[in-house]
């Protein structure tokens, strides 16, 4: 990319001439405006390589004019050349805050204004240079993904066990990917103290067990052959065909396998840690049962005695009034008798208050245990 096509934006006609006898005859193609709207409407047509924008303009000032210039992707990189009377740091500052390129302090020399030109030829000549670097090796990354049947199978392995619940689910998962790789395997996985192995043929051979239990203790890696183990705590992998002879094959799928079977190895602890919650949610469910039947048969057992002592109450209160009068008591006596009998009522309903608190209690318990079940 050269610098050819300059637009210049001043609102004084007297600058605008001087750039236009500055760059006379040069290599350049100059378009003039004289406000920051008219730069901003024409700018889509005329597609400048540089700008020259003026900063102190009335209604729109040059940072404006800048700001909505490289706000839109159709603009974005056209290089804006900042033209101003003041050239402080702040000012400096300002120009590079809202995305300029360049800044040229007035009044300038013919010299100054060529030399900062071609200084920005060579700018947009590096930039344009490492764009194309850049979307080389952009593009060499996209096809690379692209054509990766590989590494598209291990995300999708990745997405389906997140979905899998169960061991042995999980690791018939495992074997059909590896085999869409082409590798012909063998898997270990192990829980506490029951170990499950995985075949595709559905049953591993008694010499691949007695491999795994042999080669636990031989590291994480584990190469002879064509053959490859693979030691994870909880999970181990026997692969039975690797690419001997091709040596990058080889490594990439050495490298894949074993980020498969970490993958799994998370994927079965997350499996293990949600059957012990599902047991410690049914033990809790259980224990909440026991709980409310005794609750309920402790609260069964109050009222019924309850009920028990207000028979007993009434009965000994009906043979107390009937018999009293007929034993020959003086009024004193009588009445100490009806005393007693009536202190004795008034604490049995006491107590009958206090057994209804109690089953408030209860009630209340009750209803706790059942929100943590919820």
């Amino acid at each position: 990319m050269t610098v050819q096509k300059v637009l210049a934006v001043d609102d004084e006609e007297y600058n605008l001439e001087i750039i236009e006898e500055i760059l006379e005859g040069e290599e350049f193609e100059l378009k003039m405006v004289d406000s920051g709207p008219a730069c901003l409407a024409i700018v889509g047509e005329y597609h400048p390589d540089v700008i020259l924008l003026d900063v102190s303009m009335p209604d729109m000032n040059g940072y404006d004019v800048c700001r909505q210039l490289k706000a839109n992707p159709e603009t974005e990189d056209i290089v804006v050349m900042f033209v101003s009377a003041r050239g402080t740091v702040e000012e400096r500052m300002e120009g590079y805050a809202v995305g300029a390129e360049d800044y040229i302090v007035k009044p300038f020399s013919h010299d100054e204004l060529k030399s900062k030109l071609m200084h920005l030829k060579g700018f947009l000549e590096e930039k344009e240079s490492l764009q194309q670097q850049v979307d080389d090796a952009t593009s060499t990354a996209f096809n690379a993904m692209a054509n990766s049947s590989e590494m598209g199978e291990i995300v999708n392995y990745v997405e389906r066990i997140g979905d899998i619940w169960e061991i042995e689910q999980l690791g018939v998962e495992l074997l059909h990917c590896l085999n869409r790789f082409g590798l012909q395997s063998n898997a270990e996985l192990r829980v506490g103290d029951d170990t499950h192995h995985f075949a595709l043929s559905g049953v591993c051979s008694p010499i691949v067990i007695e491999l795994f239990d042999m080669l636990k203790s031989r590291g994480r890696l584990h190469e002879f052959s064509q053959r490859l183990l693979v030691n994870y705590e909880t999970v181990s992998l026997l692969i039975l065909n690797m690419p001997e002879h091709e040596p990058e094959k080889h490594g990439r799928i050495r490298d894949h396998v074993c980020f498969l079977v970490s993958v799994t190895e998370q994927q079965l602890g997350a499996i293990l840690t949600r059957k012990a919650l599902e047991q410690r949610q049914q033990q809790l469910s259980d224990a909440v049962t026991r709980i409310e039947e005794q609750f309920r048969g402790l609260m069964s057992l109050m009222d019924n005695t309850r009920a028990e002592n207000e028979q007993v109450f009434r009965s000994l209160q009906e043979d107390l009034e009937s018999r009293i009068p007929m034993m020959g008591l003086d009024e004193d006596q009588e009445l100490f008798i009806y005393k007693k009998v009536d202190d004795t009522i008034q604490k049995s309903v006491a107590r009958a208050d206090s057994l209804e608190q109690v089953r408030s209690a209860f009630e209340r318990i009750e209803q706790d245990l059942a929100k943590l079940l919820e």
